[in-house]
């Protein structure tokens, strides 16, 4: 089919890709003068009725998703009984030739393309579709390294009863496949969590999970099998990420995390441990326990995952020397985890909670100087389920130094830490005060990735107005400010 002109429009190129389904073409738009990858059903497909539905259902379903992280549909189509869709072109090679090539992966460069690709898996989540088959082949990259989800061949609507894939059907990739799924039950989006895990064990090892002849063969050990450890085989990983993965690879998907967004968050927090990587790590992360009469039931043959806190392997040590307890109260504090307390506060010391009030936007090189000024007040409302939100921004760039809300401590005062609470975890803000809410403001903390809850300590002489300053999305099309709390002297 090289040489061919689909649609009087695009000519194809090159055979880049192919699966059992379809063939995925580089193609030349003759209209726009670009470059597009042009996927094409084969023709023993095309008399049948649910599999030209479901390819048409790709393209509905991924137009549906503009998403940084996720690849663009651009046009679709059929042409003498062929269906085709028309995809942006992405000139690079994908996550599992990225590893066949270079092999395991350095951690931090392991989480920021797990993060990537969990925020396109939430993104779409949130738009009512599951995957169902996220593999490393699936996640493309393109020049600047960033990733792209691609393939929703056989994504589904989350609110679906029935539909073309009944339950019984096996659909994905034994590889990466959920437990649920492998036993042929509805996939939801814990089963696309599961998956996720699956690749990062293997952007960390080089290896699958579960390798095996055949895909029963690895589809039982997917059901069957404890997650394995990414530390047995690169102890240099961290244990904190060691436990997310195997958590997010839980065969019940009530122990997995909640959300892909709750995915997100510990791997953000699993960055910045990361790039601290100064003294011991401490691991905090734990599946959630199931009642203890379930645990019961399990018993020891269904090979289950535990659920209680984790042991600490010491370096060069062969033997376990004994369980810690994970558990650590995230406070205003704003500890880390690892950081040890060395002295008890005095009442000198101790700070108190300061009202803040969500005054304005601030967007000196934007539109007339404002951006959403009607949600400013839910960024201080004490209610962390409504939030302030920046702009759509796509592509995920500012192109601006910076975006922020400006809040009011009621009069001048010293502030000694700002707590921001999000539900868009990932982006860089940066806290400016300054003695009018429109400004000039001063940078008073260090620029830090916004996880779940950040706390920003302070540092600065006496001041009104605080902003939290948003100024790197880190992928995201908008950034929320939920809750910002404070203390001060």
């Amino acid at each position: 089919m090289v040489g061919e002109l689909i649609a009087d429009r695009y000519e194809l190129e090159e055979l880049v890709g192919a699966g059992g389904m379809s063939s995925v073409y580089r193609a030349h738009d003759k209209l726009l003068e670009r470059d597009v990858a042009l996927k094409v059903m084969h023709d023993q497909y095309t008399a049948d009725g649910d599999y030209v539905e479901r390819f048409r259902r790709e393209a509905r379903a991924v137009a549906q998703l503009s998403h940084p992280n996720i690849v663009t549909v651009i046009d679709r189509g059929e042409q003498d009984g062929r269906q085709f869709i028309v995809f942006e072109y992405i000139d690079g090679e994908n996550l599992k030739s990225l590893v066949e090539r270079e092999g395991p992966l350095p951690e931090r460069e392991a989480i920021e393309l797990g993060l990537q690709v969990a925020r396109a898996l939430g993104f779409a989540h949130e738009n009512g579709l599951v995957h169902r088959d996220v593999k490393p082949q699936n996640v493309l990259l393109n020049g600047d390294g960033r990733a792209k989800v691609t393939d929703f061949g056989i994504a589904r609507s989350l609110d679906v009863h029935g539909g073309l894939t009944q339950t019984g059907t096996v659909m994905g990739t034994s590889e990466y496949i959920a437990p649920e799924q492998a036993r042929g039950r509805p996939a939801d989006a814990q089963s696309d969590v599961y998956s996720l895990g699956a690749v990062l064990y293997e952007l960390l090892t080089g290896e699958v999970p579960f390798p095996g002849d055949n895909f029963v063969a690895v589809a039982m050990r997917h059901i069957n099998e404890p997650p394995p450890s990414v530390r047995e085989r690169r102890p240099d990983v961290s244990p904190r990420l060691d436990a997310a993965i195997r958590r997010a690879m839980a065969k019940e998907p009530r122990d997995r995390f909640r959300s892909m967004d709750e995915l997100c968050n510990e791997l953000v927090a699993c960055l910045e441990g990361e790039t601290a990587a100064s003294g011991a790590q401490t691991m905090v992360v734990a599946p959630r326990r199931r009642p203890r009469r379930q645990r019961r039931q399990a018993g020891p043959s269904q090979g289950r995952p535990l659920a209680g806190p984790i042991i600490l392997l010491l370096a060069g040590v062969a033997v376990l020397v004994g369980i810690l307890a994970a558990v650590f109260a995230f406070t205003d504090a704003g500890e880390k985890l690892t950081r040890r307390v060395t002295h008890k506060p005095t009442a000198t010391t101790q700070a108190v909670a300061v009202r803040l009030t969500g005054t304005a936007s601030y967007d000196p090189e934007g539109d007339n100087q404002v951006e959403h000024p009607e949600a400013v007040r839910y960024a201080a409302d004490g209610d962390p389920a409504t939030y302030w939100t920046t702009e759509t921004y796509d592509g995920g760039q500012l192109n601006k130094s910076g975006v922020g809300v400006v809040l009011d401590a009621g009069s001048q005062r010293k502030l000694t830490q700002l707590t921001v609470t999000t539900d868009t975890a990932g982006y860089t803000a940066v806290i400016r005060a300054g003695s009018s809410a429109t400004g000039p403001f001063t940078q008073v903390s260090k620029p830090q990735t916004v996880s779940s809850r950040t706390v920003f300590p302070l540092q600065g002489a006496n001041a009104q107005y605080y902003v939290v300053w948003i100024t790197d999305l880190g992928g995201l099309s908008r950034a929320h400010v939920n809750e910002v709390t404070a203390k001060g002297s």
